[in-house]
């Protein structure tokens, strides 16, 4: 993780909603790395502890335990603040359409909470964390901002929304906003268990415990991956984006795509492992095909990703190999 090139002036303040989440955390992580001050806004509701374990002692670093739902949480966390990273949300398609009241309470009304706190602040810039889902049943590709389809699932009904206010956040009230959709991140720290889990992690833990992976569908539908790196490097350079390109939205990705069958089999390579995946009925909300057009974000915020998707990918499986080691040492430890 190198972003030497990117600089903030010295005693910056930085809040990252959701940090203690995968990407948060990552965010947070960075910030201090630069030298910069940085608020750690998370409800734990999905943030895990261990993920911001290792900065509670760092001087520059505060966490604030709270809720976006909550509108005076959110107005004291951004006081004092020149750049909030809204990263907090709760994902996943098929749990929204299960949950779809939620979803809007904290996607919609929580994201609302923070552009009107941020306001208020004075705040410099607002950048968020929108989703290539927006993109719904569009049949355009590559995906690019302006081609958007029906959305699919109530997911991506909440990040259209958010979208829609911070576009008028910008045009009605002057706050910088900058939304990144990003197009299906992984990497370290990412939670490789339970029903939500994103596809790699899953993948990567399931087959390192002998165990066999499930795939929905035929395997053949693609994403963008991204790596976690890429999406740090978008989020730093929103904060340096002009004011020109403020109110609009733009693609992270790598631009490129491979199918879930595929990442399924490098992983194998990857682990050297022979073994076949299982096969489920397809799930509802799901996506075909995600391919981003990236012009957009490396024209206007000079995003240009460092990681393709297998040096992503091989860098995810050694993480996740080292996190087994480490625990599997901490086990005999315990035991002895």
């Amino acid at each position: 993780m190198d972003f030497s090139d990117l600089t903030f002036k010295p005693g910056s303040v930085f809040l990252v909603t959701g940090g203690a989440g995968f990407i948060g955390s990552n965010l947070c992580e960075a910030i201090l790395r630069m030298g910069c001050r940085v608020k750690c806004m998370d409800d734990f509701s999905t943030g895990r502890t261990e993920n911001i374990e290792p900065f509670k002692k760092h001087e520059a670093f505060i966490l604030l335990e709270g809720d976006i739902r909550d509108y005076e949480t959110c107005f004291s966390a951004c006081k004092g603040v020149d750049y909030v990273l809204h990263q907090a949300a709760w994902g996943s398609v098929p749990r929204s359409i299960k949950m779809p009241l939620l979803y809007e309470q904290i996607n919609i009304s929580g994201s609302l909470n923070m552009l009107e706190a941020s306001r208020q602040n004075n705040v410099k810039k607002f950048v968020y964390a929108s989703s290539s889902s927006v993109y719904g049943d569009t049949n355009i590709f590559p995906q690019k901002e302006g081609n958007e389809g029906k959305v699919l699932s109530p997911y991506a009904l909440t990040k259209r929304v958010v979208e829609e206010y911070a576009r008028l956040y910008t045009k009605l009230y002057g706050l910088d906003t900058y939304g990144l959709r990003y197009f299906n991140v992984f990497g370290r720290r990412q939670n490789p268990e339970g029903d939500y889990a994103a596809v790699i992690p899953k993948f990567i833990n399931l087959l390192m415990n002998g165990k066999k992976a499930t795939i929905y569908g035929d395997g053949m539908q693609s994403r963008d991956f991204t790596y976690i790196d890429n999406v740090i490097e978008a989020n730093l350079r929103a904060c340096m984006a002009g004011t020109n390109a403020a109110g609009e939205c733009f693609n992270i990705a790598c631009g490129d795509t491979i199918s879930l069958l595929q990442v399924y089999r490098t992983i194998c390579d990857l682990l050297d492992i022979e073994r076949e995946p299982l096969f489920a009925e397809k799930r509802a909300g799901d996506i075909i095909l995600s391919n981003a057009d990236i012009s957009r974000a490396r024209k206007k915020l000079g995003y240009h990703p460092k990681y393709d998707f297998y040096t992503g990918l091989k860098c995810a499986v050694e993480y996740y190999r080292q996190a087994a080691r480490c625990s599997q040492t901490q086990e005999k430890n315990f035991k002895a």
